[in-house]
């Protein structure tokens, strides 16, 4: 059974990019509203972007659900939309950044009826205001979790630099 008119709205946030970081996730459906947030010690912007709606797919609990999913990033919408991430998986993810997080992106995509919206940032949107100030507030926090996909990345980009 398909949920329909699911509204999602993300966004993601690095201090200082690449730095703290975080995301902030609205999920709404009929009179259900849920928020989501996580912080990261070091991370990137277009990380936490793209983990915003890998998360967000992943809380739905039907397969099939209808979703619009609202991010003001440009890297996500276009490579959804314009379809790059399929060349991207052909080539095996190789020469491109986030291939951890493509990966889990192509895993839980297809099992949603999903349409991307891109929205202009800081422009007095209430819900993708909502999302920013989470993920800032997340990025924040304390006890954020380590991205060490990303931490790993760069001990090998290190790595290479040595050869």
């Amino acid at each position: 059974m398909s949920h329909q008119g699911i509204e999602i709205y993300t966004d993601g946030a690095a201090l200082n990019n690449p730095g703290a970081g975080g995301y902030g996730i609205v999920m709404m459906w009929r009179k259900h509203r849920k928020e989501i947030a996580e912080g990261y010690k070091f991370t990137t912007n277009n990380r936490m972007e793209l983990l915003a709606v890998i998360v967000a797919l992943e809380t739905l609990k039907s397969e099939g659900s209808e979703v619009t999913i609202y991010s003001d990033s440009r890297y996500v919408v276009d490579a959804i939309e314009k379809k790059w991430i399929y060349a991207w998986r052909k080539k095996g993810y190789t020469k491109i950044k986030n291939p951890d997080l493509w990966k889990r992106f192509m895993e839980i995509y297809p099992k949603h009826i999903v349409k991307m919206v891109w929205v202009k940032g800081h422009a007095g949107i209430t819900e993708n205001e909502r999302c920013d100030f989470l993920a800032n507030q997340a990025a924040l926090r304390p006890n954020r979790l380590e991205d060490t996909e990303y931490l790993n990345s760069l001990k090998n980009d290190e790595g290479d630099m040595d050869l």
